[in-house]
């Protein structure tokens, strides 16, 4: 059994409280870090704040919590997220619903008014408080009693943990902290879900016996860790892989010979794409994510469908084909042990871009291609940039697993303050890589005061503004809803915006870089920079 002693010490007294419960606990499960934007029903919590912990501070409440999403993904553990009471989480509500479809482990609290006051529809109290982030968390709870709170917390952390993960929800009244508690200890709990054997080695035996079998993998991969396992699979049996539409992490290394492509969230181009395979496997992701709506078949004629994911909702909706439900590196490795080697003829699905000769003005493929002979090994990427999306992925490979990191969910505001929490993370596993963060100026300005915690923390992060004075993502996609060749959608243009003084008056260096001649030395000085920095990058 766990041992039940007093962690405060053999000279504590006697009761603990309920601040004294949860703090023990939260250090047990790996978790010494909080990130919030604090209120008055939340000042309770972090008197006596434990020595040796950090309070990251965020601006905003979607700032805080995107920056928890981006650590909670490099860290592997679920991260603390503080709220102000209704008020806060409904400002964070964006990047809440961001987390849940980034299948990301946070464990959300708020304060809430005093129970004594609750009767009386009291200032800054939240109505229903468990309601409001419904659906996006897994869990929601406001304890029935303050000594409940510890278990209502490790219950909250072991569902968030829980695949598919995601984040749960806790609102805690701002009298509870001081009430006595009992010590809860953590407990070991294993989520790894093993793959059923049976219909593992009906897979084995279609994949060996398929003609032109094809991979299409998701963020799973990366989330379960089990990259290495997917590139020997593919090498092995030689087949192509696409990364799923949408996909919000580096799926498959991207200048791999195996690597096809990305495919588009659209039904008839994806069955084109896919057109002439017998067997199509979706590992980590669903089948299929699509933007707009579409007409015909799910997939090719001919090809079966086989799905390896953690997520049983994905299984449930698939369209045809069979699933299997289990961890994706446990399902991988057993796959691996079940499939003989090498039976096809090599092939190589690289996409090789034209590099751009030397320009006038700058687009945004001569800019994608300086970053990519400038960037460092180890750089890791986190991308905001939906209207430079494609020209990303034509132009600037992703390297592997840990290397890339969007949202899954399509909302902006997310990728500035993950950036943060991405660099903070990476710090606490004692990395030194840099953090390139790739964001459209409508983006930005969604979030625009993550800048001031990267200036505060001094992390490495290098933020790219990719400045084309408008929503170029809804401008392009315009088309598709009727607007004629060259219609600007209303309030689509972003003229006017500073990003050089937006990031100075928050304590991060930055320079503006209107040619293609300023760049190189733009991104040198940038990358010498010991915390963050910002380019604000005009775009032709």
């Amino acid at each position: 059994m766990p041992s039940q002693q007093d962690p405060r010490g053999p000279d504590a007294p006697a009761a603990p409280s309920v601040r004294d419960a949860v703090y023990a606990l939260l250090r047990e499960l790996g978790i010494d870090t909080v990130f919030g934007n604090p209120g008055s029903t939340e000042l309770p919590m972090f008197r006596e704040f434990p020595a040796g912990w950090r309070y990251v501070l965020g601006l905003q409440e979607s700032v805080v919590v995107g920056m928890a999403d981006g650590y909670a993904q490099v860290t592997r553990n679920a991260a603390l997220v503080n709220l102000h009471s209704a008020a806060g989480l409904g400002h964070a509500m964006g990047n809440v619903f961001t987390a849940f479809k980034n299948q990301t482990p946070l464990l959300v609290t708020a304060g809430q008014q005093a129970r004594s006051m609750l009767p009386f529809d009291p200032y800054l109290h939240a109505a229903q408080a468990t309601e409001l982030p419904r659906p996006y968390v897994k869990w929601s709870c406001e304890p029935a009693r303050a000594q409940d709170v510890p278990q209502a917390l490790a219950r909250a952390y072991y569902t968030a943990m829980q695949p598919p993960r995601g984040p749960v929800f806790v609102s805690i009244p701002a009298d509870d902290w001081d009430r006595p508690a009992q010590f809860l200890p953590a407990r070991r709990v294993s989520f790894a879900l093993a793959p059923e054997p049976a219909l593992l080695a009906e897979l084995a035996q279609q994949l060996r016996q398929a003609q032109r079998p094809v991979i299409v993998a998701g963020s799973g991969v990366d989330r379960d860790g089990a990259m290495d396992w997917l590139v020997e699979l593919a090498q092995r049996l030689d087949i192509p892989v696409h990364a799923a539409p949408m996909s919000a992490r580096c799926v498959f290394p991207e200048d791999h010979r195996l690597f096809a492509g990305f495919l588009p969230a659209m039904r008839e181009r994806i069955v084109s794409r896919l057109a002439g395979h017998d067997l199509v496997l979706v590992v980590g992701a669903p089948a299929f994510t699509y933007h707009v709506e579409g007409q015909g078949p799910c997939l090719p004629a001919g090809a079966r469908l086989w799905q390896l994911v953690d997520d049983p909702q994905l299984a449930a909706w698939a369209p045809e084909g069979s699933a299997l439900v289990a961890s994706i590196d446990l399902a991988l490795q057993a796959l691996l042990a079940l499939c003989e080697g090498p039976r096809r003829a090599p092939r190589d699905q690289r996409l090789r871009p034209a590099r751009p000769p030397a320009a006038q003005a700058m687009s945004t493929e001569y800019l994608l291609q300086a970053i990519d002979g400038w960037r460092a090994e180890d750089d890791v990427f986190v991308e905001e940039a939906p209207g430079a999306r494609g020209l990303i992925q034509q132009c600037l490979p992703m390297r592997g697993a840990g290397s890339f990191y969007t949202m899954a969910s399509g909302g902006l505001g997310w990728g500035l303050p993950a950036a943060v929490g991405v660099a903070l993370g990476l710090r606490r596993r004692g990395s030194g890589a840099r953090v390139v963060a790739l964001l459209g100026d409508g983006s930005s300005m969604y979030s625009i005061q993550g800048l001031y915690s990267a200036a505060q923390w001094r992390l490495p992060i290098t933020f790219i503004v990719f400045n084309n004075r408008g929503y170029a993502a809804l401008q392009d996609f315009a088309p598709v809803f009727g607007y004629p060749p060259g219609a600007v959608p209303q309030g689509t243009q972003l003229p006017g915006l500073d990003f050089v003084r937006l990031a100075r008056g928050q304590g991060v260096p930055a320079q503006r870089v209107d040619s293609p001649a300023q760049l190189p030395d733009a991104l040198r000085q940038a990358r010498e920079q010991p915390g963050p920095a910002l380019l604000d990058v005009a775009l032709d």
